[in-house]
């Protein structure tokens, strides 16, 4: 290549043997302009020539390729080696004494034909093609340049379309988008509102319900006083020295009594409902005997049975002794079978008796079983719901509040228990009640209420409060001949060590260590742990944390301390009193010295 015409000849010549071996298009326009570039940018360089092969590197598309060389210092442009490097996929230029050397190449398209066959193909289009005049080239590349024009006007239209249909999509994205903020905003706000209305309601709900307590227990506190003087009226008119009445008078003022015992007994059980749920109402544990708890219910509902049920209550043998609230038990027992009579036409009424062995510890069940109308399954729960009656045609002409059973079960939850009840409509109801036959004293608000004569020997009292210990004192000397006083928690487990009392009463709320360290303390040492420990608290014995108290005899409130409390506490048997003198105590140590 020497002269202007040799660009446009190995322009033309590059275009064929292109197409020959089968790039058209941007392909076609990138090598020819490579072609185009490199030429005229190498044109008049000594001994230049252009070579157009066809190569086939191993595991490699074969590459159409041009490799341009010559001699003399020239080298290649940065614009033309620019434009090679971007627009074909192979470029490399080598230089060195002998002469320079710059090769380009394209992949070709796949094809079934080898290297050969394609070359022999671009050389008989070479062969075939003729030479054309300067002009005819440049219009041939004229047409081509246009042809490219139109393709990147297409593209650009193309493309302007699609960034529109982009934009707009866009746009219906954030307008979506700001419509989902608007309406999560507004669900929100809906949620907050909400929110704050429950708990408007739920306030009000729980004043109503204390304002519906207090009623209870005002409403029933005036009751019973005047249903108490029509009880004892009626009593003095029917007593044996009063004057006489005609057989009429009897029966009214029979009658008069017998409504306002039943008045008095329906106010009774408003009155512990109220005090209930307000945590007023506290077990008042006894020894109670099963036997004679039997036989009084026996006497009291068979009154009730209509003809043609019966009313069976056995008497138990071979029974542990209960030590539990006795009236409450009753008025559980009671309600339960009373609901039995009731709604019992035809059949039996039958209460039984087992006592059973769970953890170690005895348990009482009494079982209510009848023949009556059964409950319907839906309804098995609500019954349990204060005032609610079962509706049907069975209950109309029955007496009654909806309290009985709610009354029953929140007693038997008192006593430590539970109450459960299964129907079935058409055959009967079955309520099972169980509660422990030693009441855990470490639930809240048991108290016991035996004669407490029992005491131990020695009994070591820890707590930092002076007042408590000084009022704790007169009670402490019915229990324990000897007390030793510790308001210094330090110093316990050395005074409990050197005295090796019989019993320990521990405060929980002390300065460190506490009354739970405490108590670990003392039953990880082998010289303390046999010691029974009672725990002391101010706060309502639920609220402790049971499970760091696993070593603890029982948990008492401070509130509700008695002798009897105590002595049931730590197992001593109330048999009676001790004629031992009560024991002296000789005021606070702080130092943790014991009391003689």
């Amino acid at each position: 290549m020497a002269v202007e015409r040799d660009g446009f000849e190995l322009r033309r010549r590059g275009q064929l043997v292109c197409r020959a071996l089968g790039l058209e298009g941007h392909e076609l326009v990138r090598v020819v302009t490579v072609l185009s570039e490199v030429g005229r940018d190498l044109l008049g360089a000594p001994g230049l020539q252009v070579d157009l092969h066809v190569a086939s590197p191993l595991r490699e598309p074969e590459l159409f390729r041009a490799r341009f060389t010559w001699s003399g210092p020239r080298v290649p442009g940065r614009e033309a080696l620019a434009a090679a490097e971007r627009l074909l996929d192979h470029c490399a230029y080598e230089a060195s004494s002998e002469g320079h050397a710059l090769t380009a190449g394209q992949r070709l398209p796949a094809s079934q034909e080898g290297p050969g066959q394609r070359a022999e193909r671009a050389r008989a289009a070479l062969r075939d093609s003729g030479d054309l005049s300067m002009a005819e080239e440049l219009r041939t590349q004229n047409r081509q340049l246009l042809r490219a024009l139109e393709e990147s006007r297409a593209q650009q239209e193309e493309l302007q379309r699609l960034n529109a249909e982009l934009e707009e999509t866009n746009q219906g994205v954030v307008a979506l988008y700001s419509e989902l903020s608007a309406e999560l905003e507004e669900t929100n706000t809906g949620v907050v509102a909400l929110y704050a209305e429950l708990e408007d309601k739920t306030r009000q709900l729980r004043l109503a319900s204390e304002a519906k307590t207090r009623f209870w227990a005002n409403v029933s506190h005036e009751l019973r006083a005047p249903v108490n003087s029509v009880i004892a009226l009626a009593r003095l008119l029917l007593a044996p020295g009063a004057d006489p009445l005609t057989e009429e008078q009897r029966q009214q003022m029979s009658l008069i009594a017998g409504s306002g015992s039943t008045l008095l007994a329906l106010v009774e059980e408003l009155l512990d409902v109220a005090k209930a749920e307000s945590g007023r109402l506290e077990p008042h544990l006894v020894p109670t005997d099963p036997r004679t708890l039997l036989h009084q219910l026996r006497g009291t509902l068979r009154g009730m049975a209509r003809d043609g049920v019966r009313l069976d209550i056995p008497d138990v043998e071979d029974v542990p002794e209960l030590v539990t609230d006795e009236v409450m038990l009753t008025r559980i027992l009671r309600n339960v079978l009373s609901n039995g009579l009731k709604f019992t036409t035809a059949g039996e009424v039958r209460l039984t008796v087992a006592a059973e062995e769970r953890a170690g510890r005895p348990w009482f069940v009494f079982t209510t079983t009848d023949t009556g109308i059964g409950i319907p399954s839906d309804q098995q729960d609500r019954v349990f719901e204060e005032f609610y009656q079962v509706l049907g045609t069975h209950q109309r002409g029955q007496p009654g509040t909806g309290l009985g059973l709610p009354y029953a079960r929140r007693l038997t939850s008192l006593l430590g228990g539970v109450l459960t009840l299964t129907s079935e409509p058409g055959a009967g109801t079955s309520v099972r009640v169980e509660i422990p036959a030693c009441h855990d004293l470490s639930s809240p608000g048991a108290q016991p209420g035996g004669a407490g004569g029992a005491r131990v020997g020695s009994l070591v009292v820890v707590d930092d409060d002076p007042t408590f210990v000084e009022l704790l004192r007169p009670v402490l000397g019915r229990v324990a001949r000897k007390v030793t006083e510790v308001s210094v928690s330090s110093r316990a487990v050395d005074v409990i060590r050197a005295e090796r009392p019989d019993a320990v009463l521990i405060d929980l709320a002390m300065p460190a260590p506490d009354g739970y360290v405490l108590l670990q303390v003392l039953a990880r040492d082998p010289e303390t742990a046999h010691i029974p420990v009672v725990v002391l608290t101010s706060t309502d014995p639920g609220d402790v944390d049971r499970s760091r108290l696993t070593h603890a005899r029982a948990v008492l409130g401070k509130t509700h301390l008695t002798p009897e409390r105590i002595a049931l506490a730590l197992a001593l048997d109330p048999a009676g009193p001790d004629p031992t003198p009560p024991a002296e105590t000789g005021g606070r140590h702080t130092s943790g010295g014991a009391t003689p």
